[in-house]
């Protein structure tokens, strides 16, 4: 089985935090949520409490094959102020861990130069924060092991594509399907 975490900070992003979970939860992918905040209690930017599965002292990092950094303020900046996290995050881009970012996570990467002269994408406004990245527009790009997205409009395309690489298209498409994803694109009905 596939394993991913996911970190919560106080004013993290929820739809782009949990939708992602429930993405890549439906493909069979083992999700950790684990806040950095010292309590499993962690509210979201929009006053939506979450409880986390682990802290992050208590969490065991040694077989992920996936972080991912939700966005939102002031979630994202926790997360770029938590020096074990960053030490984390560097360490397993290295290993070649698949890494995601959304919104305004993709600032954590480009603080600690693993965007430079990668394709990569953020909430508007953020690009500055993606040192020495290409900054593109789509709403996700991936460029090598580092999935970035835009924001939380993109939530489903950026759980699909970590899903995608977690597992397999067909598991994304399957998933996709029931969640009516293509309907939802194209106004189709099902």
């Amino acid at each position: 089985m596939k394993n991913a975490v996911v970190f919560l900070a106080t004013g993290f992003e929820e739809i782009e935090a949990l939708g992602t979970i429930d993405v890549l939860r439906r493909g069979g992918v083992r999700v950790m949520m684990v806040s950095i905040m010292g309590d499993r209690l962690v509210i979201g930017a929009h006053d939506i409490p979450v409880m986390a599965d682990y802290l992050f002292e208590e969490a065991d990092f040694s077989c992920v094959d996936a972080l991912i950094l939700p966005g939102g303020i002031p979630g994202s900046n926790h997360l770029n102020a938590h020096a074990h996290l960053k030490e984390l995050v560097k360490e397993k881009t290295e290993e070649g861990v698949l890494i995601g970012a959304i919104c305004a996570g993709p600032m954590v990467l480009g603080g600690l130069g693993l965007l430079k002269g990668k394709r990569a994408t953020c909430f508007p406004f953020f690009e500055p924060t993606m040192v020495g990245a290409i900054p593109t527009d789509n709403g996700v790009e991936q460029d090598g092991n580092i999935i970035t997205s835009k924001g939380p409009g993109f939530m489903f395309e950026f759980g699909l594509t970590i899903l995608r690489n977690l597992k397999d298209e067909e598991i994304a498409l399957e998933v996709a399907d029931a969640l009516l994803y293509d309907a939802l694109l194209h106004g189709t009905r099902h």
